[in-house]
């Protein structure tokens, strides 16, 4: 065996020691990052024989392990491919002050199908569009992205492959699908080139390195990571200096058709106990028809139930789950955020939640209260709330997208009725769980809530997912509207 020249000792040496500062400074920033409040995604992309898997070998040894995750997306399983694209994705997201490392992610599905079959650009188009959207979300809520193509050309890659299987010890990790991705290296590159263009946009942007020398790759990619973090917590500190409290300015419309369009709703709707009977049963079961066609075609329902509080939500709930069968639908009431959730995107707790295909989600009360109750008491910025809209609209576009029929409801009382309902649970035994403190002062705050209402349902009111607007102040007659609409949507989304 050949000994090492003193030139290749020194090398050694001084790679060595760059690497234990390195380490040092890595880990020093996961001290830093667990005070932090935003998470670090290094995402990790490039032809077969870049050495990813080697590369996050390396980074996994010289970060703290307490602090990161590591992900490998490989073909989607039948509950993954039962959901919409994004849904595996948003629940590998590590929490704040946490760090995810991703040899694989929500770009490897898309180059995987480019190998099989050359895509039309208009398709490769539509992908690098929605990841476009999923990542101007995490980055516009403070998630850090750091996304490294590593580079390696077609003959370095065809001797890495053939060194690996040359080596007993090795050779398993060469598949056929390796030296076919080498024999389309070239369509391959282009395609890669396409999508890096069309997804390097602020907060996301590409870095490229080569990575033929891996001592080199590996020192640069960890030096990036520490100076993009830095970059990141100065820029936190810089909001969190200048900001002071301030009192929540006036409530004041983005759309005034809006609250016309809740004014002009008519209230005085009218229906007998005796007419309600007749009537319930038929809608019932024609409901139960609906559903189980969708859950036989595959479609999942999402229902989402908003409206005032005593608007009756929860008794149209129930009505409208006696018609479907209980193992195929979950009911998720959504209160305040946990401590854990609150270390997330506040979308994330619904996307856990969204149905496999053939099932049906019921939320009572929904996403939605990021424009409605977290606008109003000031538990987030007015540039959050505003954005929130286009982030729903994203959200249920995916949704709908892969097929998921999305009802949502909004149920409607005067205030006037309101005040009768709150009462009325006040001196009623059984009721008296359901209004508390918090009730009558968001009733205090009714033209406030009325004119978020407003907005939202002009926002977010789109062709594949509409608003219903639903006159509660009679209960008999809201439950009997929910039931028709419901049937009527579904139908129509089944093409029945």
């Amino acid at each position: 065996m050949a000994k090492a020249t003193g030139n290749q000792r020194r090398s050694r040496k001084t790679y060595q020691a760059r690497v234990r500062a390195l380490r040092e400074d890595l880990v020093q920033m996961q001290v830093q990052l667990k005070e932090s409040p935003f998470k670090v995604l290094l995402i990790l992309a490039g032809p077969e024989g870049a050495g990813r898997g080697n590369l996050l070998n390396t980074l996994a040894g010289w970060l703290d392990p307490r602090g990161v995750e590591t992900f490998s997306f490989h073909e989607p399983t039948d509950e993954e491919r039962e959901r919409p694209l994004q849904w595996r994705f948003w629940r590998s997201l590590p929490a704040s002050g946490r760090i995810g490392l991703y040899a694989g992610s929500w770009y490897t599905e898309t180059l995987r199908e480019e190998a099989r079959s050359q895509r039309a650009l208009d398709q490769i188009g539509l992908e690098a569009e929605r990841i476009c959207h999923f990542e101007k979300l995490l980055a516009d809520s403070g998630t850090l992205i750091i996304k490294v193509w590593l580079e390696i050309s077609k003959e370095a890659q065809g001797r890495r492959l053939r060194a690996l299987r040359a080596d007993p010890l090795t050779a398993w990790r060469v598949t056929e699908e390796d030296w076919r991705h080498h024999r389309i290296y070239d369509r391959l590159a282009r395609t890669a080139k396409l999508i890096r263009t069309r997804t390097d946009r602020p907060g996301a942007r590409w870095t490229i390195l080569k990575a033929e020398d891996e001592p080199t790759r590996d020192l640069r990619v960890g030096q990036l990571l520490l100076s993009r973090f830095h970059q990141q917590q100065a820029r936190f500190e810089r909001l969190t200096g200048s900001a002071s409290p301030v009192a929540l300015p006036p409530v004041k419309p983005l759309r005034a058709s809006g609250r016309r369009l809740l004014r002009a709703l008519p209230l005085d709707q009218e229906l007998s106990a005796k007419d309600y009977e007749a009537a319930r049963e038929k809608w019932l079961g024609r409901l139960n028809q609906a559903v189980r066609a969708a859950l036989a075609a595959k479609r999942s329902l999402v229902f989402v139930f908003e409206g005032w509080d005593a608007a009756g939500k929860g008794g149209a709930i129930r009505r409208l789950t006696s018609a479907i069968d209980p193992r195929f639908y979950s009911v998720i009431p959504v209160a305040k955020p946990t401590d854990e959730e609150k270390q997330y995107h506040y979308l994330w707790r619904f996307w856990r939640q969204i149905p496999r295909d053939g099932r049906v989600a019921i939320f009572d009360r929904s996403w939605y209260g990021r424009v409605l109750v977290e606008r109003l008491e000031g538990f987030c910025r007015e540039a959050e709330w505003k954005r929130a809209f286009g982030e729903i609209n994203d959200f249920e576009q995916q949704l709908t997208g892969h097929g998921t029929i999305v009802l949502k409801y909004w149920l409607h009382v005067s205030y006037k009725e309101q005040l009768r309902r709150f009462r009325e649970r006040e001196v009623t035994a059984y009721k008296q769980h359901k209004i508390n403190a918090e009730d009558w002062r968001n009733r205090d705050k009714w033209s406030a809530y009325e004119i978020a209402v407003g907005d939202m349902l002009v926002l977010t009111d789109r062709r594949t997912a509409p608003w219903h607007l639903v006159p509660a102040n009679n209960k008999r007659f809201a439950r009997l509207e929910i039931l028709r609409s419901a049937c009527r949507q579904i139908e129509a989304a089944l093409g029945a």
